[in-house]
């Protein structure tokens, strides 16, 4: 009989219902790779993956065969052509409209109010999609409308996470550290007196800042137990968009 793993991998913690244990499992160790790593040695994917060395070398030998992974001469692996071929694929035929907006008409479903997609540009901030509260008393910011970088909650977000503007001295450095502790910034008042907003960061697949989720709400209906909506929506955007393909 197999033996029973006494710690629960990764794949096995979070398995897909209905699916294939071998193939959340396969899948798995393609997850393990980040953006810095150029190849990973076994023991360094049973340490990320939680897996048995044996089970590893099992999956990576279907893996290998099918061009996902390939082995260096140093022994490690690394992902294969195949996956260079099918990022070509989806680059064809990504549509961030198709991404985003869904996403933010859940949002707006879920809080009943106007939330909006927001990405650098340049000096100022882009509102790149919108999708509107249902009430009839919400703030009338369409996409396409430039707005500050240095006030309301996106902007924030945009310049808190930024490498060099989040860092930068200035009288609001302490505001911008306590948003990257946070992961969130929301505020009443930040751009109009009248409108409170809800903003949290979507970061691309290379880890930088990619754009800002954003809700907004009239003061008087403003409600901190949104942020877990806002903050989930933008997890969802997470290493789906490119910070270098935001503008269409």
């Amino acid at each position: 009989m197999p033996r029973k793993a006494m710690i629960e991998s990764v794949a096995d913690a979070d398995a897909a219902q209905g699916g294939v244990a071998a193939v959340d499992r396969a899948l798995s160790l393609m997850a393990v790779f980040t953006h810095n790593d150029h190849a990973l040695s076994l023991r360094e994917l049973a340490e990320r993956t939680r897996l048995y060395k044996s089970t590893i070398l099992r999956l990576l030998a279907s893996l290998e065969h099918a061009h996902w992974i390939q082995r260096l001469d140093d022994g490690r692996y690394a992902l294969g052509p195949e996956v260079a071929r099918l990022h070509g694929v989806y680059s064809a035929s990504f549509s961030l409209d198709r991404v985003v907006i869904p996403v933010l008409r859940e949002l707006v479903a879920t809080t009943g109010e106007s939330a909006a997609y927001h990405v650098r540009q340049g000096n100022a901030r882009l509102c790149l999609y919108r999708v509107d509260s249902p009430h009839p008393v919400r703030d009338h910011i369409r996409a396409g409308d430039l707005l500050p970088l240095e006030r309301g909650t996106g902007g924030r977000i945009l310049t808190a996470f930024d490498d060099i503007l989040g860092t930068a001295p200035g009288p609001d450095q302490a505001l911008y550290q306590k948003i990257r502790r946070d992961g969130y910034y929301a505020a009443v008042g930040d751009r109009l007196a009248e409108v409170a907003g809800i903003s949290a960061p979507v970061f691309s697949v290379s880890g930088a800042i990619a754009a800002a989720v954003t809700l907004t709400v009239p003061a008087h209906r403003y409600d901190l137990n949104h942020i877990a909506a806002v903050t989930r929506a933008a997890n969802q955007l997470c290493a789906r968009v490119d910070g270098k393909r935001q503008l269409p």
